[in-house]
């Protein structure tokens, strides 16, 4: 196969006119890569949930709320979503990201947003044109939220009534939700869910962490069925990735707490009866810490079966972002990403071959927007810087349409802004 450059290009800026962004995740950004990893991670242990949501917890937060997801649909039109005050907003874009449409109101009735960076609101699109938005509403009882879901079956036009994913309805943490839809149209949806820590306290029992359960709608997001548990000990705070497989199943990816305190990442596959495969160790950091990173995984499934990851961890004292394959029921590569100080990292597989992952990073002045692509299936890779900006930003996050990949990047200063990596097919 014939090697090819990687120009990026640069499709759109929009600046959102959004109230109630604050600032402070830039200090908090480079507290974490430049100092001791587990020190800025015991601030934000499972004991102290300043930033876990829930009305109290968000009045003395200091994230921001640029939280965004962002979806192709069938027909190559981009969709975003996005707290816009006690509402979540979608717009769309059909030209790459250059413009987008007026904001649409998905939940008619106001009610608490989660749009932190690790919860974010997310959109995913149907086989038929559905849209699909999932998010995290934070209730009155400080680090609890309610899994919500909405859908719209006429193009984004109208969306129906906001239901409650989950069956279990008691004021504990539902969070950090993940939104996904398989090859037959299913749509899943997972989540960190502490009712097993609740009823283990009930018993004086010790539980570490939390547990990822998931629910499945067969029927377009019209009901769901579940509650199925994944695993228990979860890490409390960290996002899952949640992404289809070529055979029709899904893989769930997310970060655990192996004994006695080790925080590496686990992976399993769910059906859609409910069934998940028993979970397996995806990587071998051995990060001993009894906190949250607030620092989720990456995840994409190669047309092989490949699994292509990026995570967070501490690897001989040093906070590392790595880029590793899993295959036939092992971690088979692991590298370091080509910045020390990348943090967030995203990765899309768009075929056996070609692999892009993107990351943010602070350098003291600035936060850089980079990606490193691939033509060999991770073996090789090449680096390229897209952006920067000198105020607060979310996480970035990959996307993929018709052979190419895009990044979604939104920042406070510039807005929503859509880089396309490589050239068609790349």
């Amino acid at each position: 196969m014939p090697r090819r450059n990687f120009p990026s290009e640069h499709v759109n800026t929009l600046i959102p006119t959004i109230q109630g962004v604050r600032h402070g995740f830039r200090p908090l950004v480079a507290g974490l890569v430049m100092a001791c990893a587990a020190l800025a991670a015991s601030a934000q242990t499972h004991g102290d949930h300043s930033g876990h949501g829930g009305q109290a917890g968000q009045a003395k937060a200091k994230t921001s709320e640029l939280g965004t997801g962002a979806a192709f649909d069938r027909d190559g039109k981009l969709w975003i979503a996005y707290k816009d005050g006690p509402h979540v907003a979608v717009r769309s874009s059909r030209d790459y990201g250059r413009s987008f449409s007026e904001a649409r109101h998905v939940n008619a009735t106001p009610e608490p947003v989660a749009a932190d960076h690790e919860s974010r609101p997310k959109v995913a699109t149907g086989r038929d044109g559905e849209i699909y938005i999932t998010w995290t509403q934070p209730l009155p009882k400080p680090w609890t939220g309610f899994i919500r879901f909405a859908r719209s079956t006429d193009g984004g036009q109208t969306f129906a009534e906001p239901l409650t994913v989950h069956a279990n309805r008691d004021q504990i943490a539902h969070r950090f939700d993940a939104l996904a839809v398989d090859p037959a149209g299913r749509v899943f949806v997972s989540w960190i869910d502490k009712r097993d820590v609740a009823a283990a306290e009930a018993r004086r029992q010790p539980y570490a962490g939390a547990a990822i359960y998931y629910a499945v709608s067969a029927d377009h997001g019209k009901t769901f069925r579940g509650d199925y548990k994944i695993a228990d000990q979860s890490c409390e705070c960290c996002r899952i990735a949640l992404t289809p497989t070529p055979d029709g199943k899904m893989l769930a990816l997310w970060r655990h707490v192996f004994p006695p305190d080790a925080r590496d990442h686990a992976l399993a596959l769910l059906g859609a009866d409910g069934k998940a495969t028993p979970m397996q160790r995806a990587t071998f950091d051995d990060w001993r810490i009894d906190a949250c990173p607030h620092h989720g995984p990456g995840a994409s499934v190669a047309p092989d079966g490949t699994v292509h990851m990026v995570w967070f961890s501490v690897r001989a004292g040093k906070p590392t972002v790595s880029v590793g394959r899993w295959r036939d029921g092992k971690l088979q590569a692991q590298r370091p990403l080509d910045d020390a100080r990348a943090q967030h990292a995203d990765i899309v597989a768009l075929n056996d071959n070609d692999i892009a992952v993107v990351w943010k990073s602070f350098d003291g002045q600035q936060t850089r927007l980079s990606a490193m692509l691939s033509k060999d299936g991770g073996k090789t890779w090449q680096t390229r810087k897209l952006a920067g900006t000198g105020r607060d930003s979310d996480q970035p996050h990959l996307l993929q349409h018709a052979g190419r990949a895009y990044v979604l990047w939104r920042t406070e200063a510039e807005g929503f802004q859509v880089f396309a990596l490589g050239e068609e097919g790349a």
